[in-house]
């Protein structure tokens, strides 16, 4: 049986994975259809990781246009973040029962067009708005984007989610450096301008392309089956350990250039959160490419046994240059963790890989906001190296979870 992917007619049951076998074969056409929609995927991602690193990077040059306080610049990451999980949120709800076609195409057009508001908002309010609405439509792209991937590659998860948040993080990267040239240029809004334009040609493309098609998608969501997916030890482990996880990450985008500055020239503390950002690319393209051949729970282990040494090098024993070093290996250690956990709670429960999705979202969301506030209250007292060090206590925490998973897959 072949049914419209995470469509209404025709979901797969929880009673095997069949249709597991099907996304891999089919037609030429339907395997040329199954790569433009990668290729509209992996736009897509790599244009919003653009636009989400760019909100930090432009606060300055906010501050200068609107003539606003710090506490309402504060508003900016939250201003995204809230819409974002509210629409995943409900996106994980309802996936089963709307078109995924239609749904992507909404988000990826809504997210274009609230960038390009963004660009030109004439007040701070109105550019928060926007980013409130841009927040809203990615959280519908993104709760759509990766659980059709996951049904397109049902033998490939963890190679396939982990090549899209390598995209993710080519934009990531790319990000902050566009809006320094726009600010070279003169004017931050021709990033969002620049921006903008390039989500025409993924918009073409998602409305050109024919429903994705797949052998089986996700079954509609009940309270039986919400209560069957919260208990599933895969899904438990997945949650904990993305809190911990991007927590540490958060952690470290947040606050990272504070505690080097004064550590480096300033040129190079300003590039040290780029140059972590810079080694998830091909820490991603590794841990996807590993994950089939080690195995989701022992690659983790593996990533955090990388992290732990590279932590403790960066915030007790690097000097100077030594720090940039320490960084990089921490964001090629770390990157893959995300799309490794998300790829072993999937393959727990397939036929509920949305609203997995949208468990992954809202506890990575709630790690990043919690740890680096946490982290704030204690610069303010200790200092931010005392801040930095505290890290390793959820690092530790993760070693733990980890390890445990392991123990049990292999008891």
């Amino acid at each position: 049986m072949r049914d419209s992917a995470i469509g209404a007619a025709g979901g797969q049951s929880r009673a095997g994975k069949r249709g597991e076998k099907g996304a891999g074969d089919g037609t030429a056409a339907d395997r040329g259809s199954r790569r433009w929609w990668t290729v509209a995927i992996f736009a897509y991602i790599t244009l919003e990781g653009a636009g989400l690193q760019m909100r930090g990077a432009v606060v300055p040059a906010l501050r200068r246009s609107f003539d606003v306080p710090e506490w309402q610049l504060g508003l900016v990451a939250p201003a995204g973040t809230v819409g974002y999980v509210l629409a995943v949120v409900v996106v994980g709800a309802v996936a089963g029962r709307l078109d995924t076609r239609w749904l992507l195409l909404v988000g990826v057009l809504g997210t274009g067009a609230g960038i390009l508001v963004m660009g030109v908002a004439p007040s701070f309010a109105l550019f928060l708005a926007a980013l409130l609405g841009r927040g809203l439509f990615t959280g519908v792209g993104r709760g759509t984007d990766r659980p059709l991937l996951s049904h397109l590659y049902p033998r490939q998860r963890g190679r396939i989610f982990g090549f899209y948040d390598m995209m993710w993080a080519v934009g990531a990267t790319a990000g902050p450096l566009l809006v320094a040239a726009a600010v070279a240029a003169g004017d931050w809004r021709l990033a969002y301008y620049a921006l903008a334009l390039a989500f025409v040609p993924v918009v073409a493309l998602v409305v050109a392309l024919p429903t994705p098609e797949v052998a089986g998608g996700d079954d509609p969501l009940d309270w039986a089956e919400l209560r069957r997916i919260t208990r599933q030890p895969a899904v438990l482990t997945m949650a904990v350990a993305l809190f911990l996880s991007t927590g540490l990450e958060g952690g470290l985008f947040t606050w990272v250039t504070t505690y080097a500055q004064g550590r480096l020239p300033g040129s190079l503390a300003t590039a040290s959160l780029s140059v972590m950002l810079a080694a998830y690319i091909p820490g991603r393209f590794a841990s996807g490419w590993l994950s089939e051949r080690v195995g989701y729970v022992r690659l983790a282990v593996g990533l955090v046994g990388l992290t732990v040494p590279a932590f403790l090098y960066t915030f007790f024993l690097a000097e100077g240059d030594g720090l940039l070093v320490g960084l990089f290996f921490i964001g090629l250690a770390l990157s893959g963790m995300y799309p490794t956990l998300l790829a072993y709670a999937t393959e727990a429960v397939p036929e509920h890989s949305a609203p997995v999705n949208a468990t992954a979202a809202v506890t990575s969301a709630a790690g990043i906001a919690v740890v680096p506030a946490a982290m704030g209250f204690v610069i303010s007292d200790t200092g931010v190296t005392g801040a930095m060090r505290l890290l390793a206590v959820p690092l530790a925490l993760l070693a733990l979870v980890l390890s445990y998973a392991l123990y049990r897959s292999v008891r």
